[in-house]
């Protein structure tokens, strides 16, 4: 790996984040038909062809998307590893719409969801449809830190060094559920547990 934007300071680490650490499991009810849950519910892959699945209100009837079982509030850190490029990272209000346009229920194309997209060409991140590019193309793990209270959410890239990629600062008005969306370039997405994965 290794994403080349402006390293972490000195006095801050991965081990930091770990005090902070939240097993994130995703929602079944949630996975649109196409997306695959295993390992637990923390690996989702996505399938060329739909899969029956039974209705459900909560799921994601129009784009590839599933979103997290547990809400989340104080101080929480999570890590998401990667197969194949467009995937997207996010963060969103439980209320987001399941069905209709990309605007209602995309992650990052409304004012209900956060989300850093890592495509086949270019990384980006998406709130309310506006789009920040983000440098570096080259990250496959990510570190999300949430201080809910506070309003900050971070981004950061995860291999031997943590970089940070991008920073939110806003006010968040509900809990959010961590979530992910594929793309058909995409293969899997996995929330792992950064206790388990120690780089040296």
């Amino acid at each position: 790996d290794g994403c080349n934007q402006q390293n972490l300071t000195d006095n801050i680490t991965r081990a930091d984040f770990l005090k902070y650490v939240r097993e994130i499991t995703l929602d079944p009810n949630t996975a649109h038909p196409q997306l695959l849950l295993s390992e637990g519910n923390r690996k989702v892959t996505f399938a060329r062809q739909q899969q029956w699945c039974f209705s459900h209100p909560d799921r994601f009837s129009e784009w590839f998307q599933v979103l997290s079982r547990e809400s989340l509030t104080g101080r929480c850190y999570w890590e998401v590893e990667w197969r194949g490029m467009g995937v997207s990272v996010a963060v969103a209000y439980k209320n987001i719409s399941r069905t209709g346009s990309v605007n209602e229920c995309g992650f990052g194309h409304n004012d209900k969801s956060w989300a850093l997209l890592f495509d086949t060409s270019s990384n980006s991140f998406w709130h309310n449809n506006n789009k920040t590019p983000i440098s570096d193309p080259h990250c496959s793990r990510v570190g999300v830190y949430l201080d809910h209270s506070a309003g900050d959410l971070f981004f950061y890239s995860v291999s031997e060094t943590m970089t940070l990629l991008h920073t939110v600062q806003t006010r968040f008005t509900q809990p959010l559920l961590a979530g992910v969306r594929m793309y058909n370039t995409a293969l899997s997405a996995e929330f792992c547990d950064p206790i388990d994965t120690l780089f040296t």
